[in-house]
């Protein structure tokens, strides 16, 4: 079979002739139709993860397909894949063939595409964990929002909205006057971040989600404290029970249109161009590989 292979960290991804899986217990393999290229793989080939892989490596976290081989899953079941260490402890998901644990697998309804079962887990399950989980959103409330045009940051309008609130963009450009938001959704971070959190009334709170515009947030912190506004980080690896519970929810929510999330895609030997087009700022939704 072909894969994406990557033979030093921030080199440049190579598609290769590899061995194809063999069929073990525990383990099911699924032809890929979609597999997503996302800031966590760009993460792990950029050598910047909490563990490094052992060298070469195929990378991917995210994808969907078809069920080839499985004791746990009827042959042909349409699927879509997610963590258990695909990507990150072991080879991932752009592969023409994927390995993966059987409990990395869920169910993918067949009214979905297979680009948006590869592209919906991350920015999905992001939005609704940091707005029901982590920030305890209720109706009625003011939400703000940075990095609208990204995917989890549109996915987070559109649930705040659907669960009755009231929703605003941040335009990075122009400092937010009022310090009326109950909350702040960030997806960016960095000097956006920084410049948006006078934006929450003292008492409200903030959930952190990414960090393209910066990794590093400058406080004074006798002004901090004197606001109150609770900074509460989400980490959807401790998060992810509640993400897959959600799943099925959010799936039947873009399967019927209730949710829209856009999709880039592009060819598997293109892996290099999709890495490169996810860390352009203001890109719109996510990439996805196709075999």
């Amino acid at each position: 079979m072909k894969a994406i292979r990557i033979h030093g960290f921030d080199a440049v991804p190579v598609l290769e002739e590899v061995a194809d899986p063999v069929a073990r217990p525990g383990r099911t393999i699924v032809r890929m139709q979609a597999a997503t290229v996302g800031h966590i793989d760009r993460t792990v080939w950029r050598g910047s993860f909490l563990r490094h892989l052992p060298l070469p490596y195929t990378p991917g976290v995210e994808a969907a397909g078809i069920v080839v081989a499985s004791e746990r899953y009827e042959v042909g079941q349409r699927v879509w894949l997610r963590g258990s260490g695909l990507g990150t402890l072991f080879d991932g998901t752009w592969c023409e063939l994927i390995d993966a644990p059987d409990e990395a697998l869920g169910l993918l309804p067949d009214a979905l595409p297979m680009t948006l079962g590869a592209a919906f887990f991350s920015p999905t399950t992001s939005a609704w964990v940091a707005l029901h989980e982590v920030a305890k959103l209720q109706a009625g409330e003011q939400v703000l929002v940075t990095g609208a045009s990204g995917a989890v940051g549109s996915l987070a309008i559109q649930l705040a909205r659907d669960a009755g609130c009231a929703v605003a963009q941040v335009n990075p450009s122009i400092a937010p006057a009022v310090s009326s938001a109950d909350l702040l959704i960030d997806t960016v971070g960095g000097n956006v971040l920084a410049a948006s959190l006078p934006a929450v009334r003292p008492g409200g709170r903030a959930v952190l989600i990414g960090y393209t515009a910066g990794s590093t947030l400058q406080l004074d912190i006798a002004h901090f404290l004197q606001r109150d506004v609770a900074l509460l980080p989400l980490n959807m690896f401790r998060q992810e029970a509640a993400g897959r519970a959600a799943a099925p929810e959010l799936l039947a929510r873009l399967a019927d249109g209730r949710l829209h999330l856009e999709v880039q895609s592009f060819a598997l030997a293109d892996a290099a161009i999709a890495l490169d087009w996810i860390s352009q700022r203001g890109h719109r939704g996510r990439a996805v590989l196709i075999p």
